[in-house]
């Protein structure tokens, strides 16, 4: 039943799309400051319903409302078209919804415990997300992509996602002694985001002032050369500072709220402007001084630990996640759809697939393996943290952003498409399974 009724969304997002063309272009003819209003609200109310009706559908289906969010929009891909003549708009909207998301993936891990898993953490996270981009990079060229899109595309889809992975281990009981791999699964997909979004912004630069990246030799030469990796020290350095300093508004308005508490004042509705506009602020800040404002953001989060710390901070971060799941993560895989059309992505099927298969079974397997050799975790650790590859809300936003400053690099948009597809299709329906497998669960309560 719930895949009947998902055709029907699908069958009625399609004729909706044919009827679209025609409905704005009665829209235009408003004129002026009408009609620009009218287009707006025409597409965030595709998002809202459409969004909606994905998360509802998906309930007892195989498929994440992540996937069926994204392939909606590419079904309405005529339909959102205002978008498409906007991209800065968009590009703007992606940005500033990844950033609350990466604040909320903060706010999901304890900081006691990221203490305690830091080093290999940073490991997968950073020397994880290089390897991954340097196996897959040789492989795009080998499949025929030019230099420009495998080195942005190896770029983009280097990282992990916490907008999916949350949920899929919220179902996974550890036994003790794995706890860990759910706080370093989260932990490495908000740092390597930051880490995935610091160097996608390194390659396009090169590609922009001209360098060759034609070669793994002349890529890697620009990449490490002395004035790009003062760049890339900049944009962690400053990026952590910016995120200090979210952290210190986040400090202080909790300084202010356990007054009110020590009076037995509730949290007011009014509360969540400032928990919304931390990473704004934040992010903005980082940019100003030349650091990453995704890393700002996560750190923000990361330091105030508002999920385990003050009871009274609760409601607000739920309010947070209930605005995240029905507003943000819909929007921004919805976004997808103004610069894909499904011709564009049947186009690339195959070579979507043979992309995501590779990075889900060549690059995340050999990335975890020689990242995480100096640490103390187990083979079984290992392994399970190989099947966690989920990509999702920030490659979109990525993929986004490059299409905005390289248009003319076509196929980097449904590529990514397919990608995201697969990942959130497939690795959360099979972590479950793999997590029985290697024996890192609870086992099922005999009742």
């Amino acid at each position: 039943m719930p895949y009947l009724k998902i055709a029907g969304l699908f069958a009625a997002a399609f004729l909706l799309n044919l009827a679209a063309p025609g409905i704005l272009e009665r829209l235009t003819l408003l004129g002026g400051t009408e009609a620009a209003i009218a287009n707006s609200l025409w597409c965030i109310g595709l998002f809202l319903v459409f969004g909606w009706a994905c998360s509802k559908l998906s309930e007892g289906s195989v498929f994440p409302n992540f996937t069926l969010q994204l392939l909606i929009g590419i079904v309405l891909h005529d339909a959102l078209a205002p978008i498409a003549s906007q991209i800065m708009l968009a590009v703007v909207v992606c940005t500033a919804l990844a950033a609350i998301i990466l604040k909320g993936g903060g706010d999901e891990l304890n900081r006691q415990e990221v203490i305690k898993i830091a080093f290999p953490t940073v490991m997968i996270a950073l020397v994880g997300y290089l390897i991954t981009f340097f196996v897959m990079f040789p492989i795009l060229m080998a499949l025929g992509l030019n230099g420009k899109t495998a080195a942005l595309l190896a770029a983009i889809l280097g990282s992990t996602d916490p907008a999916a992975l949350i949920p899929t281990l919220k179902r996974i009981v550890f036994k003790d002694e794995y706890q860990r791999l759910s706080s370093i699964s989260i932990a490495e997909s908000a740092l390597n985001d930051a880490v995935g979004a610091i160097f996608t912004a390194a390659v396009a630069a090169m590609i922009l002032a001209g360098t060759s990246v034609d070669s793994l030799g002349g890529l890697v030469s620009g990449l490490f050369s002395a004035e790009n990796m003062l760049n890339l020290g900049k944009q962690f350095l400053f990026g952590t500072l910016a995120g200090v300093f979210g952290w210190s508004i986040m400090f202080g308005y909790e300084t202010y709220k356990s007054h009110d508490n020590a009076r037995d004042i509730d949290e007011t509705s009014y509360d969540f402007a400032i928990i919304m506009a931390v990473p704004l602020v934040t992010f903005l800040l980082a940019q100003v001084i030349h650091g990453n404002g995704f890393l700002a953001a996560f750190v923000a989060g990361l330091l105030a630990n508002y999920n385990h710390g003050k009871h009274y901070f609760h409601t607000t971060l739920r309010t947070m996640e209930i605005k995240i799941e029905s507003i943000a993560k819909p929007t921004i895989f919805m976004m997808v759809g103004p610069f894909v059309a499904l011709s564009d992505l049947m186009a690339t099927a195959v070579l979507g697939l043979l992309i995501s298969v590779i990075f889900m079974l060549v690059a995340r397997p050999v990335a975890v393996m020689l990242s995480l050799l100096p640490t103390d975790l187990s083979m079984k650790d290992k392994l399970f943290l190989s099947i966690v590859r989920e990509t999702g809300v920030i490659p979109v936003v990525l993929a986004v952003v490059t299409v905005a400053q390289f248009p003319e690099l076509t196929l980097l948009m449904p590529l990514t498409a397919w990608v995201v597809i697969w990942t959130l299709t497939l690795l959360p329906a099979l972590t479950p399974w793999w997590s029985r497998k290697l024996g890192v669960v609870q086992p099922p309560n005999p009742s």
